[in-house]
């Protein structure tokens, strides 16, 4: 998807040589616009799949997922990280690694909200190790459903986490994939 990666050359920031900063445009302040291409770009790329919901993760993913889902006619539903009082007892628990936060911790869906007729199709910000889509593999797996797919906006292929997804036989979809940072510059594949 040019009109992504030509934004990520413009506006993302490298740190430390390992992080891509997209705040501006992604996960901090939203270009709606940007998220709108994006969205008709998942619908046009698992055109042939069913799918009944969208499933992400809190934060980053829920913007995109939601503009997605317009597209699709479905409702999304979003892992929690931090469940309060009010959540459900009856829960599809699995534990995640962030990369970026360095630190381990428990994503949450209710059992009311996936179900074994489901059809679902997994999207997130980022793919790098491959531990969150991992989490949201293990709780649609949990629920007994059916993944129609994982869609990605960007993805670092030199953190191995497409080989996680691939290895399940799951169809991914990469909008902007990076083969590398190279002296702050980012390298597509």
């Amino acid at each position: 998807m040019e009109l992504l990666k030509n934004r990520i050359l413009k506006d993302g920031e490298i740190i430390e040589n390992r992080i891509l900063k997209v705040d501006s445009f992604l996960n901090h302040q939203l270009d709606v616009n940007l998220f709108n291409e994006i969205g008709k770009e998942f619908k046009r790329r698992f055109e042939d799949q069913e799918v009944t919901k969208i499933l992400t993760i809190e934060t980053s993913g829920i913007a995109i997922a939601c503009i997605a889902a317009q597209y699709f006619n479905v409702p999304v539903v979003f892992a929690k990280k931090h469940a309060g009082g009010n959540m459900d007892k009856d829960v599809y628990e699995s534990r995640v690694y962030s990369f970026t936060k360095k630190s381990e911790y428990k994503i949450k869906v209710s059992e009311k909200y996936i179900k074994a007729e489901d059809k679902i199709l997994i999207i997130d910000d980022f793919l790098a190790s491959g531990s969150a889509i991992s989490g949201l593999i293990d709780i649609v797996e949990k629920a007994n459903a059916v993944i129609s797919g994982v869609g990605i906006v960007i993805e670092k292929s030199f953190q191995g986490g497409r080989e996680l997804i691939l290895n399940k036989g799951i169809k991914l979809e990469s909008l902007a994939v990076i083969s590398k940072f190279d002296q702050n510059t980012v390298i597509f594949k």
